[in-house]
């Protein structure tokens, strides 16, 4: 799974689900998330439009 700090998805009915902190995978399926919080939530490919990953670089 992949991690972003931030994640934006965008439905096809141009509704906008915003998440922090998660980890997802994306596949023909569709998008599968884990929160910090440790719920999941699924939505079927037919539903997602595209999907948009923030990453914050660490400062050293």
């Amino acid at each position: 799974m992949q991690r972003a700090d931030e994640l934006t998805v965008v439905h096809h009915d141009d509704t906008v689900s915003r998440f922090t902190d998660v980890r997802y995978t994306l596949t023909r399926e569709g998008l599968h998330l884990i929160t910090a919080a440790g719920s999941e939530r699924l939505f079927p490919s037919h539903l997602v439009l595209t999907t948009h990953a923030r990453h914050h670089c660490d400062a050293a």
